[in-house]
């Protein structure tokens, strides 16, 4: 069999924009050893592999072009977004993810596709001085979680500005870095650019994983439970929040841009 592969955009409904991911649907499972390989090939920030153990349940890996990943929102997304679109489910039922993460919950809502993730809170931090050299930029505040450190500047245009020493960034020992800020537009509550290199993604374009972390922080900042972020990169998307007791509620959007076969035999 040929897995069928899908390439997509999250947290966006434009082209172009948004987090880019491939998204393959597996009629077999796979050795990781493969999928590892496959996303390298893609060399995409995220190469998702889907596997139907019964009814909505899915089996779901997410592999960077050089690492597993433990949780990830864009490639949730754009599975989600590709099994409702090409009739695997029926829009009204919802999903259910296994992942290294646990049980992921998934439906479509008014505005979008919903991702029922764990709450990252991070805690505050001492920020290090290699981290500091790596960004070159004055923090205003600095928390961890145990996805990375959480940096919240003083303004949008900072956290717009801001180009890192990837080099110096990659030997920090944690996932990634957020820097982060209230957002100078009505819009949005905040917005953040996230830089995780050592993972082999010198800035992510729209991460799900890191507003779990930044969902708890701007929430207790703003006292808001529903928040609206905009993560800034060249791309740029929209992550809606809302928190839960211990869950972060994500929404966004997803399209797709390609859609085809694996030529190679499995």
């Amino acid at each position: 069999m040929q897995p069928s592969i899908f390439h997509i955009n999250a947290f966006t409904d434009k082209p172009f924009s948004g987090n880019p991911a491939a998204i393959c649907i597996l009629d077999t499972p796979q050795e990781k050893q493969w999928m590892q390989r496959m996303a390298q090939e893609m060399n995409q920030p995220v190469t998702a592999f889907i596997f139907r153990r019964t009814n909505n349940l899915y089996d779901l890996h997410w592999f960077t072009p050089t690492t597993e990943l433990d949780l990830c929102g864009h490639g949730t997304l754009g599975s989600a977004h590709v099994l409702w679109q090409q009739d695997y489910l029926t829009p009204d039922k919802g999903i259910q993810f296994y992942t290294k993460s646990g049980l992921l919950t998934v439906k479509q809502v008014s505005d979008g596709i919903q991702l029922d993730f764990p709450a990252n809170p991070p805690v505050d931090a001492e920020v290090p001085a290699e981290l500091k050299q790596a960004l070159g930029i004055p923090a205003k505040h600095v928390a961890k979680n145990s996805l990375g450190y959480i940096l919240e500047v003083e303004s949008e245009e900072i956290v717009k500005k801001i180009q890192p020493n990837f080099e110096l960034l990659s030997f920090i020992p944690v996932t990634g870095v957020i820097v982060t800020s209230p957002s100078s537009y009505t819009d949005f509550d905040f917005v953040s650019r996230y830089f995780a290199p050592r993972i082999g993604i010198n800035e992510d374009p729209v991460t799900g994983s890191a507003h779990c972390g930044l969902g708890p922080y701007w929430s207790a900042k703003l006292q808001k439970k529903k928040l609206i972020g905009y993560q800034a990169s060249s791309r740029g998307g929209i992550v809606k929040l809302e928190l839960r007791e211990n869950q972060v509620l994500l929404t966004g959007q997803a399209i797709t841009i390609l859609e085809g076969k694996v030529a190679l035999p499995l």
